[in-house]
């Protein structure tokens, strides 16, 4: 009996309905990711059954045969070079001057992070031929350059935000001790302030990255046949042969979703840290 009762209780009861709950919703948000991947995988015959045939054989052929048609390859590797070249600049940029806010406080600190946030306000519509014309005139249209420098300029904006806050978040004291011991600024800035800021750097790259992987609009107007990424490239072979062809769309749409899912499942434990904008604290 004195065994039984210094026996761990195990935890029972019926499920919480907000988990639930929880499991419900992020099914019906993942429907359509499943639909499209489960499109993917069926044979060509399958895609358009009704009602839908749910076990099949998968097979591959719809994601290789749509990966070597036409630009379809080009596309993608374009869409990875400036996509994941842009953000990374813009976190390098917005990194320095999240620091400089942060640290030095320039006079009308917060109007001006105001007027950063507010370049974000505009319509991507409104800025469009104003851009267009703008890079006709100093020849970037159609190219590598031209897009990078465009997706850094609009990463930078939300990611200085964000790093702000986590600056904001840790103690000066670092900073101070680093400076009694000899440190550079950039010592200080890169060995001592940015390991600290892991969270903060992936919740801006995620953010930025999904931003800049699904754009279309200035992709289209601002790039050409030699730096199209796979939105433009889906857009502009969604007819395969004269038809619209549902197994390579939801083979081109796989192939799209997966380098974003991959991305935020590897940095997923940082992500939700980095949703609170600035948590990070620190005291030597």
């Amino acid at each position: 009996m004195a065994d039984d009762f210094m026996k761990p209780r195990r935890k029972s009861g019926p499920i919480k309905l907000s988990t639930v709950g929880a499991w419900l919703v992020s099914l019906i948000f993942f429907l359509p990711i499943a639909w499209i991947i489960g499109s993917a995988l069926k044979p060509k015959q399958y895609v358009l059954n009704f009602p839908p045939k749910w076990i099949f054989v998968p097979t591959l052929s719809n994601i290789t045969e749509a990966i070597s048609y036409g630009n379809t390859a080009k596309y993608f590797l374009d869409s990875v070079i400036y996509s994941f070249t842009a953000v990374a600049l813009a976190i390098l940029i917005s990194f320095l001057a999240a620091y400089s806010f942060s640290r030095f406080k320039p006079a009308g600190t917060d109007f001006l992070m105001f007027l950063l946030l507010s370049s974000r306000f505009v319509p991507a519509a409104a800025l469009v031929i104003p851009f267009f014309q703008l890079y006709n005139l100093v020849h970037l249209q159609d190219s590598f350059l031209g897009l990078i420098l465009f997706y850094t300029m609009f990463s930078i904006p939300f990611s200085v935000w964000i790093l702000k806050g986590f600056i904001d978040g840790v103690s000066t004291k670092f900073d101070e001790t680093g400076f009694v011991y000899g440190a550079s600024r950039l010592h200080v800035m890169f060995k001592l302030i940015l390991p600290q800021l892991r969270p903060g750097l992936v919740a801006a790259f995620v953010f930025n990255i999904i931003f800049v992987w699904n754009e279309f609009l200035f992709n289209f107007q601002l790039g050409g046949i030699h730096s199209y990424g796979i939105p433009v490239g889906l857009f502009t072979s969604i007819t395969k042969d004269g038809h619209l062809d549902w197994s390579f769309v939801a083979s081109i749409g796989t192939i799209y979703v997966l380098p974003l899912a991959i991305t935020i499942f590897a940095f997923q434990k940082y992500l939700l840290v980095g949703l609170t904008f600035g948590t990070v604290r620190g005291e030597v």
